[in-house]
């Protein structure tokens, strides 16, 4: 028997791999002292663009803003549709009310929880027909680690004539086809916040892309619309900026970003075999696709009974999403595809995590499984 609380993400254990290489990173920068926009800056950039097979890396304060400063770029604003997905964290919408447009939510695979191409169809042409709103974007996520559909949903948002935003905040590293999400997308954005696969010690983000011009406009944007002069600042733009310490701890942490996709993959693949024949359903990857593992997410017929069980063992179990952001407060008043998001109301009663980190060990896996089987037989 295990003692103690459980860690979900452990990432003590991460840190104590590489402490060593951390702590020397982060003299190296006390020492120059160049906290903002540092060399170590342009050294992640140029190693984020090389891992992800992008020509221009752009770093930001946080994800949110990775979406924002994308958003912005295309001067996307009121009186614009942004189509996304509602069942994920709440900050993808969030970016696009921030700026005045108005997300427009579609409903998700049953099996893959992200976003259905059918309903994106629908929206696309409701919205088309109903001509209050200019469809402008759609910002596909790689929710729990796994890239969207992106082969089908990428026709479909070249036909409309939308920009395409890969949420890669979870599924960065994830591959369909062998080929990162840019391969389809017009950029991709990412988060670093700490509990990410690749995460930093504060928060952070990162927008990829391959379009020169856009990347130009977005360096301008995350430093308050600078110019060539530095008291001329040529558009309205945001502080939005990597500061060096993290991206010297995000250095260290992408040289063993590939090893711990690795681990993830192996505890996940010795999860789904244990819960075959079970009445936990495992989660379903996409066909051609790889998965970050960033979130187990199994479906179990009682969740409330579940997460008692789990809990008596000292197990985390968190739910995501158990109110999907078309269900918030917030955003109860914006459009919804036309058939309404009837597969999204039913996962989001039954999903729950298990914890899932690289440094997870094979006595707190077999807790795991022995517990979560016994809690559903």
């Amino acid at each position: 028997m295990l003692v103690g609380h459980m860690h979900f993400i452990d990432l003590h254990k991460q840190r104590s791999r590489i402490e060593g290489e951390i702590n020397s990173a982060i003299a190296r920068v006390l020492e120059h002292g160049q906290y903002i926009l540092g060399p170590e800056v342009r050294a992640f950039e140029a190693s984020l663009a090389d891992y992800g097979q992008a020509q221009h890396v752009l770093s930001c304060a946080n994800g949110t803003d990775a979406i924002i400063l994308a958003l912005k770029a295309w001067n996307i604003g009121p009186g614009d549709a942004v189509f996304c997905p509602s069942f994920t964290y709440v900050a993808t919408a969030e970016a696009v009310a921030l700026l005045g447009a108005t997300p427009v939510f579609i409903d998700v695979d049953r099996e893959l929880y992200t976003a259905c191409p059918v309903s994106l169809k629908h929206a696309i042409d409701d919205v088309k027909d109903k001509g209050e709103l200019t469809p402008r974007a759609f910002i596909a996520v790689d929710l729990f680690g796994q890239c969207a559909d992106y082969r089908k949903l990428a026709p479909i948002c070249r036909d409309a004539g939308l920009k395409l935003i890969a949420d890669s905040a979870q599924g960065f590293g994830s591959l369909l086809d062998e080929r990162h999400p840019l391969h389809w997308a017009d950029v991709t954005t990412t988060s670093f916040f700490p509990a990410k696969p690749l995460g930093c010690y504060g928060d952070g983000g990162a927008i990829l892309t391959n379009d020169a011009s856009l990347a130009d406009i977005i360096d301008s944007l995350r430093v308050h619309g600078k110019g060539d002069d530095k008291y001329d600042n040529v558009r309205i733009g945001l502080n939005s900026r990597l500061d060096t310490l993290q991206a010297t701890i995000l250095i260290e942490k992408l040289k063993i970003f590939d090893d711990e996709l690795q681990a993830r993959q192996s505890i996940a693949s010795r999860y789904n075999k244990a819960f075959e024949g079970s009445a936990i359903r495992a989660p379903k990857v996409i066909e051609g696709g790889t998965s970050t593992w960033a979130i187990y997410t199994v479906e179990v017929p009682e969740r409330d009974d579940f997460v008692v069980a789990m809990s008596a063992q000292k197990i985390p179990t968190p739910a995501y999403y158990p109110k999907p952001a078309h269900l918030q407060s917030a955003y109860k008043h914006f459009p919804l595809a036309p058939k309404g998001l009837p597969l999204t109301e039913q996962a989001m009663n039954h999903v729950v995590a298990l914890p899932i980190h690289p440094y997870l060990s094979e006595a707190e896996q077999d807790l795991i499984i022995a517990t979560a089987l016994k809690a559903v037989s």
